[in-house]
């Protein structure tokens, strides 16, 4: 690989390798290209989800609300439109947060896919062993007879924090043995969170694509033990996908119109891709061309940024350009893309742009402020979005967007958060204040 070239030929290449701030388009996003999934894919996982509901509402209380169903707000945030318009530039439309930093379970996106792959792969298990058809009321699966059967397999994961955080508390609550590998930027009240629910936690000294392959690698020396791979994972992907089914009744509860004259932005954290890219792909096929997707990545590990400018996919990796991929936003702290994401958004995805770490944080206390939400730092790697958008005047006007931004909605997607300990938040907080 020739970083040289890659760099004369690309030149948010050679700034990333700086670890400047970036904002790129996507020449490629609208072209035609087949995909290895489709709506009837997204129905699929939706379905099992509202099978397993009865399960969920009785495992975990805190959803009986919902009727076992997890899923978040969606909030107008005006007050804090003014101050990003303030902090950013000016951008039309309506501005809205996605809060998936509070979802129940497990308080973080991953609660849509994680949880969703272990729910398949517990009902795989129990359906072979005769004690579960789809026409029974999942209900059941509180019985210690279930428990039994699931403890004699176990569930592994390499996660730099929030998917650990789903798949142990889901795992663990059925009754799986389960093991999370996890890299040396975790953070330790996840991990400690983890052990007091039973969780086994390795952790390691390397980055994310260690705990990966260490996770892996244990994994597939024992047949009973199902590894959720984060990197090429179809379940995980679809998982997320199914935001976009749902998220329709929520737009008409807000007066949210999408369509030609009135264009979605949509503004997602990402890291290793597979969350982002569910919803990026959801959305897509709800929408169509109506809807704008663009990923946010931290400066010094902008993995998916850098896999989609230069077309390798996941054969390039952050430290090929000089990065470290150290980064307070620990969930988007991955070095190399997966390829599955990095595939499928080839022609799907919008754009990028990259983050300073330092940055992070006045977003999350003027969102505190204004709107009186608290959501983690990685969660506040989207907020320039709607500003960066507005102000690349060409790609708007290619689009045939420019006369229609004063119709917008900007979602910004909120990731993590609501389980973050009260204290640590304080001090993210005053960090930004």
């Amino acid at each position: 690989m020739d970083i040289k070239k890659l760099k004369t030929a690309h030149r948010e290449v050679a700034e990333m390798a700086e670890c400047k701030e970036i904002f790129w388009t996507n020449p490629k996003s609208g072209n035609e290209k087949d995909l290895p999934f489709n709506m009837e894919d997204i129905c699929e996982a939706q379905e099992r989800l509202k099978r397993f509901a009865p399960y969920i509402a009785k495992a975990f209380p805190e959803t009986e609300p919902s009727g076992g169903i997890i899923e978040s707000e969606l909030n107008e945030i005006p007050g804090m439109k003014k101050e990003l318009e303030k902090m950013c530039g000016s951008f039309g439309g309506r501005l809205f947060l996605k809060c998936d930093s509070h979802l129940p379970v497990s308080g973080s996106i991953k609660a849509r896919g994680g949880i969703y792959e272990v729910l398949k792969f517990a009902e795989k298990v129990a359906m072979e062993a005769g004690m579960l058809k789809e026409t029974d009321d999942y209900s059941i699966l509180t019985e210690p007879r279930f428990r039994e059967l699931f403890g004699r397999y176990s569930v592994a994961v390499g996660s730099t924090g929030n998917l650990g955080l789903s798949i142990g508390i889901i795992s663990a609550k059925l009754g799986f043995k389960v093991t999370v590998h996890m890299s040396a930027d975790a953070r330790q009240w996840k991990k400690d969170l983890l052990r007091s629910k039973g969780v086994m936690v390795v952790e390691y000294p390397d980055d994310y694509q260690k705990a990966v392959a260490e996770g892996r690698k244990e994994a597939a020396a024992d047949p009973f033990c199902h590894f959720v791979d984060d990197e090429a994972s179809q379940d995980l992907f679809l998982g997320y996908s199914v935001a976009a089914l749902r998220i329709g009744k929520q737009f008409e509860k807000l007066g949210i119109t999408v369509d030609e004259e009135h264009p979605l932005f949509v503004y997602i954290p990402c890291g290793v891709g597979g969350a982002p890219g569910g919803v990026a792909f959801g959305l897509k096929e709800v929408y169509g061309e109506n809807a704008h997707i663009f990923f946010a990545e931290p400066t010094h590990a902008p993995c998916m940024t850098m896999s989609m400018i230069t077309g390798l996919k996941n054969e390039i990796a952050v430290s090929d350009i000089g990065l470290d991929g150290r980064t307070e936003a620990d969930g988007l702290a991955v070095g190399r893309a997966s390829v599955l994401v990095s595939d499928v958004m080839e022609t799907l995805l919008d754009g990028c742009y990259t983050i300073e770490d330092k940055r992070l944080y006045p977003f999350l206390s003027r969102l505190a402020d204004t709107e009186n939400i608290f959501i983690e730092p990685s969660s506040c790697a989207s907020f320039p979005g709607p500003s960066l958008v507005a102000a690349d005047t060409k790609w708007l006007e290619a689009k045939g967007l420019a006369d229609k931004m004063k119709n917008a909605s900007h979602i910004l997607w909120a990731t993590g958060g609501s389980m973050v300990p009260e204290d640590e938040m304080k001090s993210y907080y005053e960090r930004g204040k």
